[in-house]
């Protein structure tokens, strides 16, 4: 970690607070709409993913359903569900957008998210050992963890995880290591199975029974149709979250050098070890402009699609500390992350030989 003196630390802490402070004293009405224009587009995109699923027995139709119907689930977890989560729109007191209530399109339960990604994730940010979503348990990124021959098969491990992320994410809090190390037993974790097999029952019921018995002459249609949107949006998903976390310069932390951490410390955690990602206003909107993770690390209740405005405040920032601002675009940093993701599938010694 950049090392900050203790007067360059509390400083940075009052640069970070002036320029959050200044942006949620401006929120409001420009907010109120903007959310509700894109709840209103992913009703739209969702309505007209179903309507032409049917007719998906024609090639183009197929297409053009699963593509409509694959964004308006994007835009949903993304933009919608994620943001709102956070509590970026609970000012505005409706019970549909409050982030303790939400409940999204999506295998893991709101109340799951809000433990695992809300408060551990936010909270222990890439403290190994600590912050889970860190290689969720599956995939070796960093010489914090011993390298065994397992993780010789990681990229498999990385493809699954990507092609299944709904159920990944969902299943996060049962905790696979400490099972496996004997720490708990599947018994302590009844109560979060019976919420996970209820909301991801429901979940699947939906896309792969319900829609396609509805249309039942054309049933295999639209269940592949569903298969293909969901796939869709958990391998963008995927992508998005991992650019934002696992990057070759994205740094890790352990539990030593982050005890007692001050404010300013805390943030520049955040700074150093999230990754962003350049492109267009409609790749921001689909990333659920997480695409700007450094901002949304930093100020994770500030309504996110803010953050493109902040970010020229926030490099400023960083440059005036000497602070790595971690940017490029998707293709660079996602390829860092496969890069990153074999590398620490070799032992150590044939890894620093390659090096």
């Amino acid at each position: 970690m950049k090392q900050l003196t203790p007067e360059q630390l509390n400083a940075l802490e009052q640069d970070l607070n002036a320029i959050r402070d200044e942006v949620l004293a401006d929120v409001g009405e420009r907010d109120a709409r903007y959310i509700r224009r894109i709840i209103r587009l992913h009703r739209g995109l969702e309505v007209g993913g179903r309507v032409m699923m049917p007719f998906g027995f024609i090639p183009p139709v197929f297409a053009a359903a699963v593509a409509t119907l694959g964004l308006s689930k994007i835009i949903e977890n993304m933009e919608i569900g994620h943001n709102v989560m956070h509590g970026q729109y609970d000012w505005m007191n409706d019970p549909a957008l409050h982030s303790q209530t939400y409940e999204w399109d999506t295998a893991c339960t709101g109340e799951s998210w809000r433990r695992t990604h809300n408060y551990e994730h936010h909270t222990f940010t890439n403290i190994v050992g600590k912050d889970r979503d860190y290689g969720y348990a599956l995939l070796r990124l960093s010489d914090d963890e011993k390298w065994k021959p397992a993780h010789t098969l990681q990229l498999i491990n990385f493809f699954l995880l990507t092609v299944f992320f709904q159920w990944g994410v969902g299943l996060h809090e049962l905790e696979f290591e400490r099972l496996r190390r004997g720490e708990i037993k599947v018994a302590d974790k009844t109560q979060f199975l019976k919420e996970f097999f209820r909301k991801g029952g429901r979940q699947a019921f939906k896309d792969y029974l319900f829609f396609p018995l509805v249309t039942l002459p054309v049933a295999p249609v639209v269940l592949a149709g569903n298969v293909s949107a969901n796939l869709m949006r958990n391998l963008w998903a995927s992508s998005v979250i991992f650019c934002g976390h696992f990057t070759e310069d994205a740094e890790t932390f352990t539990e030593e050098e982050c005890e007692s951490e001050s404010k300013g410390q805390w943030y520049l955690r955040q700074l150093t070890g999230s990754s962003n990602f350049t492109g267009s206003k409609l790749m921001h909107l689909l990333s659920g402009h997480l695409s700007h993770q450094i901002e949304h690390h930093t100020f994770p209740d500030i309504p996110a699609h803010r953050y493109r405005e902040i970010s020229p405040r926030v490099q400023a920032v960083c440059k005036k500390y000497g602070i790595n601002y971690n940017t490029g675009s998707f293709a660079r940093q996602y390829g860092t992350v496969v890069k990153r993701v074999l590398q620490f599938s070799l032992p150590d010694r044939l890894r620093l030989k390659l090096a």
